[in-house]
């Protein structure tokens, strides 16, 4: 696996991994995380995938020369409490259906932990969907992050995690 800088070439592979991410979880009932329809043919979300794409915190996990995941880093969300200290932040995280189960997430979660020393960052955190099954707050706790604390953004669920180094 190789973990490369993501550009403006690689939104329509960010939007269909985020596509497959969707029907993956509507074909399991599960619509709360990121709704129920395609990303593909959104223009807020193309214009999200093009800003994180631009903005030079995207990187691409690669196998065998097929884009398999993302991560972006960046600033906060203006949706979470601020951390009390430095910090890296992975605004997203998601991979290709076809690559799951090959550790390309924890891979890229890897890379941003690195990424964090290299910058003299001791914290990492990311937010993500806390409602249903909680198995998205689960994944994120196998890979290394504590839950800091529950929010929401209207009816969406979140949970603020993070990685100390």
């Amino acid at each position: 696996m190789m973990i490369r800088q993501g550009g403006v070439g690689d939104v329509g592979a960010v939007l269909s991994m985020f596509d497959g991410a969707v029907e993956f979880l509507v074909s399991r009932g599960r619509t709360g995380q990121w709704g129920d329809r395609p990303f593909t043919g959104d223009a807020r979300r193309t214009e999200q995938v093009r800003g994180w794409a631009e903005g030079g915190g995207m990187r691409i996990a690669e196998v065998g020369g097929e884009a398999a995941g993302c991560v972006v880093v960046g600033p906060a969300h203006a949706y979470v409490p601020p951390a009390v200290e430095p910090e890296l932040y992975v605004q997203a995280l998601v991979i290709d259906r076809r690559f799951a189960g090959r550790g390309v997430g924890r891979a890229l979660l890897d890379w941003a932990a690195e990424e964090a020393g290299r910058r003299g960052v001791g914290l990492v955190r990311v937010d993500c969907y806390a409602g249903g099954d909680g198995r998205l707050v689960g994944y994120y706790e196998q890979c290394g992050f504590t839950r800091v604390g529950p929010f929401s953004v209207g009816e969406w669920p979140g949970m603020v995690l993070e990685r100390r180094l």
